[in-house]
This record gives C-alpha cells, sequence and structure tokens, in this order.
C-alpha cells in the first residue's frame, strides 16, 4: 500500500491511499461471498449462487462498495499509524478509482489531534482562600431555622403588609372578558414572594380580611403565555384571611424542639463547626478549579473548530437528557426562552472551549509524566460510576463492552491522575 500525506491547514490532512489490485481482487471474492449468504436467489441454496449471477442479481457497483468496505478501514488506521496522525473525528472519504482491475484509490480528509504547548504545570503558585465563620453567619443560620419552624396564624383586623400570607380569591379579566389561567379560589400567596405578576402583590398591601380590591397590572413582554404578552388586565381580588408569622424565640427550648441539642449555646456551636466544614470544603473545591484553570491558561494549543463543536453536541445531549428527566423536551425549553438551536449553542460555545482545552492540557501532561493506569484504578473508576448510575459494576462493564469505550474510560482515569499529579505539586499561598 502506498500512503502521501498533504497538510492542507494547521488541523487539517488530506491522506492520499493506494491499495495494489490484487488486494482488490481478494476484496471483491470475499465480499461476493458475503452478499452471496445475504440473498435468496431463485434455483439456488443460499450462499451458492455463482458470481456472476450474484452481480446481476445486486449490480457490480454492490461487490465493489462491499470490497471498498472491506479494505478500507484497515488501509486508513494503517495509514494513520504511517503518518503519526491522532484523528479527530471520522474522516471525509473520497473514492478516486474503484475498478476490479485497477488499484484502489482513495482520499481521506483527517483533523489532527493538536499538540499542546504545556507552560508550567509543576509547582504553580496559587492563592486559598477560606471564608471566617463569623456571629453573624451563625445568626443567620438561625434566623433561617427560626422561619422553617415559624407558626402561620391568623391576624384578625390587621393590614396586609411585606411577608403576610393572604388567602385570596382573584379573577381576571382582559378588555372585560375573563382569560384562561385568570382566576383562582382560596390561593395562597405570600406577599412579597414575586410569583405574581409584578405590581399585583403590591397593590393587595394595607387590604384587611373581607376586604376587595381591583387590581391593575401589564403582563411583561416577555410573558411566557404568548397570547398574554404586554397585555393590561384587570383583576378583582377577595381577600379572606391575612397569616403571619409567629416567630418561636431563640432560647434552650428552641435548641431541644429543633435538634439533638439541649441548649442554645450548644447548637450554635454545632451550626458554626458545620458552617466551617462548608467554607473548608468550598475552599478546597475553588483551589483545585484555580489550580487546574492556571494550568490549563498557561498552555498553548490551536484548537480545530471540529472539537469544540462536538464538545457542544456533548453538552447539548447531557442538557437535554436533563430536561426529559424533569418532564420538558428540548424544543419546549427553546419555545418557552424564546432561544433558537444556534443561541444555546453559543452559550455553551465558550466553556466548551475549555473544557476541551483542560482535556487536551491534561493528556499531555499523562505523556510528559508517563502516567499509566492500573487494572486496579480501571474498576475502581468503572465502581465510581456503578455508585453514580445507581447501577451495578456489571451493568457498567456490559455498556463498556457493547459501546467500545475502554478506551475512553482508561482516558478519563488518566486524566484524574494528571489532576491528582498537578495538585501533588502546587504551591499554596
Amino acid at each position: 500500500m502506498k500512503v502521501t500525506a498533504e497538510r492542507i491547514d494547521n488541523h487539517k490532512t488530506v491522506l492520499n491511499l493506494e491499495i495494489p489490485q490484487t488486494e482488490v481482487t481478494k476484496a471483491l471474492e470475499k465480499a461476493y461471498r458475503k452478499l452471496a449468504n445475504q440473498v435468496n436467489i431463485p434455483g439456488f441454496r443460499k450462499g451458492k449462487a455463482p458470481r456472476k449471477v450474484v452481480e446481476m442479481r445486486l449490480g457490480k457497483e454492490a461487490l465493489l462498495d462491499e470490497a471498498f468496505e472491506i479494505l478500507a478501514p484497515e488501509a486508513y488506521a494503517k495509514a494513520l499509524e504511517e503518518q503519526a496522525i491522532d484523528p479527530v473525528g471520522r474522516p471525509e472519504i473520497e473514492v478516486v478509482t474503484l475498478n476490479e482491475d485497477e488499484p484502489l484509490v482513495f482520499k481521506a480528509t483527517v483533523v489532527k489531534k493538536p499538540e499542546v504547548t504545556l507552560g508550567q504545570y509543576k509547582e504553580v503558585t496559587v492563592e486559598k482562600n477560606v471564608s471566617e465563620i463569623t456571629d453573624a453567619d451563625v445568626d443567620a443560620e438561625l434566623e433561617k431555622s427560626r422561619n422553617r419552624n415559624a407558626k402561620m396564624i391568623v391576624v384578625e383586623d390587621a393590614e396586609l403588609k411585606q411577608g403576610d400570607l393572604a388567602i385570596i380569591d382573584f379573577k381576571g379579566f382582559i378588555d372585560g372578558v375573563p382569560f384562561e389561567g385568570g382566576e383562582g379560589k382560596s390561593y395562597p400567596l405570600e406577599i412579597g414572594s414575586g410569583s405574581f405578576i409584578p405590581g399585583f402583590e403590591d397593590q393587595l398591601i394595607g387590604a384587611k380580611s373581607g376586604e376587595e380590591r381591583e387590581v391593575k397590572v401589564t403582563f411583561p413582554e416577555e410573558y411566557f403565555v404568548a397570547e398574554l404578552a404586554g397585555k393590561e388586565a384587570l383583576f378583582t381580588v377577595k381577600v379572606y384571611d391575612i397569616k403571619r408569622k409567629e416567630m418561636p424565640e431563640l432560647d434552650d427550648d428552641f435548641a431541644k424542639e429543633t435538634s439533638d441539642f439541649d441548649t442554645l449555646a450548644e447548637l450554635k456551636a454545632d451550626i458554626k463547626n458545620k458552617l466551617e466544614q462548608a467554607a473548608s470544603a468550598k475552599a478546597d473545591r475553588d483551589f483545585r478549579t484555580a489550580v487546574i484553570k492556571t494550568v490549563v491558561d498557561n498552555a498553548q494549543v490551536d484548537i480545530p473548530e471540529i472539537m469544540v463543536e462536538n464538545q457542544i453536541d456533548n453538552m447539548i445531549q447531557d442538557f437535554d437528557i436533563n430536561l426529559q428527566q424533569r418532564g420538558m423536551k428540548l424544543d419546549k425549553y427553546l419555545e418557552y426562552t424564546k432561544m433558537d438551536m444556534e443561541a444555546l449553542r453559543n452559550n455553551y460555545r465558550e466553556s466548551a472551549l475549555y473544557n476541551v482545552k483542560t482535556d487536551l492540557v491534561l493528556e499531555a501532561i499523562v505523556k510528559m509524566e508517563n502516567i499509566t493506569a492500573t487494572p486496579e484504578e480501571m474498576e475502581q473508576e468503572v465502581a465510581t460510576m456503578a455508585a453514580n448510575y445507581q447501577t451495578t459494576v456489571e451493568e457498567i462493564f456490559k455498556v463498556i463492552r457493547q459501546t467500545g469505550r475502554f478506551q475512553a474510560l482508561q482516558e478519563s482515569v488518566l486524566r484524574k491522575k494528571a489532576v491528582e499529579f498537578i495538585m501533588e505539586n502546587v504551591v499554596k499561598k
């Protein structure tokens, strides 16, 4: 086999492959036998029809195409190895000659994985910030707990104010005509929650139990119901009850009722300890993220657009799956947010570019430091995946075998080990 390479630009290379005519002849014979076993030809047992009969039945082109499928994959793989090309995605194939009495000649246009010029990745200096937990932070957590344990009590002869819960009936009209979805009975509305149209809740402030009011509002221009967007509406509202939070006292009894502690002092100490643990964990995550970003930013790489587009495809696919798990489809999401697919892809572009560069940099460090993955580490990665997906290790291995993802699994383990290598050699400030 003859192979020549023609560089088109920084990313694309055209491989010209020529396979001897003798190999074409052998491949055509294999193609004939394969196709003969797949078709029923009257007068012949399956697989026993002569080649001429099969050609007449299916056409010579069918045998030539099948011969190409037999020869091309192996030839392409050998050409990549010979030219030391690590491809990105599938090649573009152009057949030049494909005849029984000639060599097979075809072109494969391939995008090469880019080379990475690593910057400093060992002993990088990054600042680590850990937030100090103050008494005010503890008090804020206690206040949240007070709110969670507050009781809503009906208040008589009181005026509705921010934070109150109003039990209301309402009916909406546009140009004097009721509209669909504009009516509610005994609806609990927290004043100040912003759950209704802007201006609706404010116009109820000061109302008393039993009072009726008219509320005039304008639906936002970007309202999710297109028929109502930008329209002026009049609501008739009747307030039945006003409920107000009755906050518990912060004392030892509160600690006993809401926790496993006997005193408020013990509860405060526990809250502070948990806040400090959370702050420390966040500082570790932020530090790790900052270190990797520093290493990635220090490196230089010219990334082909197809790698970014493929990454965007993967991110949108993950987003689509997440939407489906929440009972929504991607097309409905785009309709609701008034966004098209191009805009959605642009939203992902920056993070996709960073993710691709990060993977390339980590792969370069794996190569530079001769990092390897042991069978035990591969098995541990599968066990982690099984735990995350709430399934068995055997089921994950089955999926990996069926999809041919062993290399992807190994690359994932190696990238994680590269991250650990970086973190082991970092300088904290």
